[in-house]
């Protein structure tokens, strides 16, 4: 590791501090590391993957991942007592929700930002549902200012945040986060559940979320089983009002032992009261007033995969699978001085056909998986915009843009195990061609960009409890439809592109997991939005670096011992992302915060279990000038950081472990926090008060 630590580009002081971190995450490693040594030969894991969306081969063991990976599961999400997906993901290292949209405090968005990226909409990770992307179009429009996916339909979370760039793309410098749907039952029977969740605010409203799952592995081969999630009410702001329903029906049929066939129809509708941003003085007055009523968001997809899996042999797995969907958002917003009222509806339609090969095979004294695949998106869609008068209710010209973008993508990366070592080079090659027409106009814009997107993982197995490794990866993002609007003679935009590095380790026994990342990553042209430009209007802000370390610690007492049934855990990142060129240099880059971090602990004792955890992050900049003092409008300034504790309590029917009544508090002390948007509607964003829930589940 000597040869490839002194290669990367990390400060001394970084790899420092990721040795030391992880020397304090992990009290136990020193005197474990006795116990069974480097490996001679480590086994290798099974080439079969069977829905691992990472494919196939080395690649299914987080333990051995060559680089920073998190999986959440079901009854770890659970406990967390979150009520949305961003809620859970702000307990992942490196993860922050920024909501500084239009949407924020709503269900119809996902705000996630990955060590210190714009989180407005996701636009800088490549997200996943089963494998497939969810964006309404990947290349064209990556962000998710629609993200139709839902919490109670989900098994397990699994975030990358590093080393997995060769399979998917093109934007993923900010990880590729995958969410699994529930699974097909294995076992034959009617098997399912039902539960109901009532969420209650301190300020604002009230709603209930509800679930059900039933499904079933027939004799016959085939297994079906049907997923629904939905929710209705409102959230903490006046006239906040949302509705969802999320529905899912999966199917599976076993060929034979080493082949299925499986697919999946999705439909998924909301629609959600936006109350938007307040100036200080409303704000001061009332922070969860609404003062624009009309606004809303809401939209619609259906979808329809299907794939083909074959375990060809012991050294051989094939798969291929295709996926089509088709999506309609719209949008109401009013300005500033209430005279007009802004339409956005929105259309989408994305068709992709994904093959993959891999192969086992044994040269030279190495063993090699050597996975090829090919990834071809079409994506088509429109966006249409008008402007209403609100005194005589008459509607302007339409405008219209029409967007069209063909990608072909071919991956091939090679697998190599020689003793406990694991060394997997790989490259992803993207062709791109966008066209976008403006229908009123008659204008057009295009762009074609092809791009070698190379990267090396490599990690080495000390011993069975931890893993050491490194990588290196490159994220190449295409002008966006949206962003070739805003190029002219004095704005040009160019691409993004974006280089990684990490270095980092992971330690797991039964008792205890722990890892630790130190990650550089620096882009050589990043876009943003312009704050409350309407239409939006973006920029290159130049070369931005981003570079810090992620620790996160489990520990479970033994069972045997007094503190049987405790378990306590904590994570902690520090991230400084800098701008590094224009007048800006120097400065943050806006709506990320240097220091977070998760503390929280958990207790079982007979049908009862508790829950305690923190959550916490420091300060923010709004804007790319790092600008301290507040406006007025509340549109730029310094933006205070927070802490929130929530706790929770659980109980299991004894004998019938199937029956679960949780309640719990969410921001126990009712903290009073929030955030800026950058959309049209600047200001203030105030975040969830004191919430509290209680929920019944029963399985059977």
């Amino acid at each position: 590791m000597s040869k490839l630590s002194s290669a990367l580009p990390f400060r001394p002081t970084l790899i420092a501090a990721a040795a030391a971190a992880l020397a304090m995450a992990s009290p136990a490693l020193r005197a474990q590391q006795a116990e069974g040594a480097v490996p001679d030969a480590a086994p290798l894991e099974t080439i079969q993957i069977t829905g691992s969306w990472l494919g196939s081969g080395l690649q299914n063991s987080v333990k051995n991942f060559a680089g920073a990976r998190t999986v959440l599961q079901k009854e770890d999400i659970d406990n967390t007592g979150a009520a949305s997906i961003g809620d859970v993901l702000r307990r992942i290292p490196g993860v922050q929700s920024t909501d500084n949209s239009g949407t924020a405090g709503s269900t119809i968005s996902l705000n996630i930002g990955v060590r210190g990226l714009t989180g407005r909409y996701s636009p800088r990770s490549t997200v996943l549902l089963d494998g497939i992307p969810l964006a309404v179009a990947p290349y064209g429009q990556p962000q998710l200012s629609f993200a139709p996916v839902s919490l109670n339909n989900i098994e397990s979370v699994d975030v990358v945040r590093g080393g997995g760039a060769v399979r998917y793309g093109p934007q993923n410098v900010g990880g590729i986060i995958n969410f699994r749907s529930r699974p097909v039952p294995d076992t034959p029977g009617l098997s399912g559940d039902a539960s109901v969740r009532y969420n209650h605010f301190g300020e604002g409203g009230h709603n209930t979320q509800y679930s059900a799952f039933v499904g079933s592995q027939l004799d016959n081969g085939l297994g079906v089983a049907l997923l629904y999630s939905g929710m209705d009410g409102s959230e903490w702001r006046a006239g906040s009002d949302e509705k969802v329903n999320d529905l899912g029906l999966k199917l599976r049929y076993k060929l034979d032992a080493r082949s299925e066939v499986y697919g999946k129809l999705s439909y998924y509708d909301v629609t959600s009261r936006t109350p938007g941003g307040l100036t200080v003085a409303q704000y001061n007055a009332t922070p969860f007033q609404n003062t624009r009523p009309t606004d809303f968001w809401d939209g619609e997809r259906k979808g329809a995969d299907v794939g083909y899996l074959n375990a060809l042999s012991a050294t051989q797995e094939f798969e291929i699978k295709a996926y089509y969907n088709e999506s309609d958002r719209r949008s109401a917003l009013i300005n500033a001085a209430k005279t007009q009222r802004t339409y956005q509806p929105r259309s989408y339609q994305v068709l992709g056909i994904e093959p993959r090969y891999t192969q086992r095979f044994a040269a030279a004294g190495l063993t090699h998986d050597l996975t090829v695949g090919y990834r071809y998106l079409r994506e088509r869609g429109d966006d249409n915009n008008y402007v209403q008068t609100v005194a005589t209710g008459a509607n302007g010209a339409i405008s219209t843009f029409v967007n069209a973008t063909d990608a072909h993508s071919f991956y091939v990366d090679d697998r190599i195990a020689y003793g406990a070592w694991r060394v997997t080079p790989g490259v992803r090659f993207e062709r791109i061609s966008s066209d976008r027409l403006d229908a009123s106009a008659q204008r057009s814009f295009a762009t074609d960009n092809d791009k070698a997107l190379p990267s090396l993982n490599v990690a080495y197995l000390v011993n069975r409890a931890l893993t050491v490794f490194a990588n290196y990866q490159t994220s190449f993002g295409s002008v966006q439809n949206t962003q070739l609007n805003s190029q002219t003679a004095a704005n040009p935009l160019n691409p993004e592109l974006a280089k990684t590095h990490e270095l980092g380790a992971r330690w797991k026994t039964a008792a205890v997991s722990a890892e630790v990342t130190a990650f550089r990553l620096k882009f050589d042209n990043q876009i943003i939005q312009v704050p409350g430009s309407t239409p939006p209007v973006f920029q290159n802000i130049g070369a931005t670096k981003h570079e810090g370390v992620e620790t996160a610690v489990d520990y479970s007492f033994d069972d045997a011992g007094a503190l049987a049934g405790l378990n306590l855990f904590a994570n902690y990142s520090y991230t400084k992302a800098i701008q590094e060129s224009g007048s800006t240099a120097g400065k943050d880059v806006p709506f990320y915060s240097r220091n977070t971090d998760t503390v929280g602990a958990r207790y079982r004792i007979g049908a009862w279990t508790a829950n305690l955890s923190s959550t916490h992050q420091t300060r923010q900049f709004s804007d790319a000038a790092n600008t301290v003092a507040e406006a007025a409008n509340a549109g730029v300034g310094e933006i205070p950081g927070f802490r929130l504790w929530n706790a929770q309590l659980n109980w299991k029917l004894p004998g019938k472990p199937g029956y679960e009544v949780l309640a719990g508090v969410n921001n126990l002390a009712d903290k009073r926090y929030y955030t800026r948007n950058v959309d049209g509607n600047l200001g203030r964003m105030v975040g969830a008060p004191r919430m509290a829930y209680v929920q019944l589940r029963v399985a059977y």
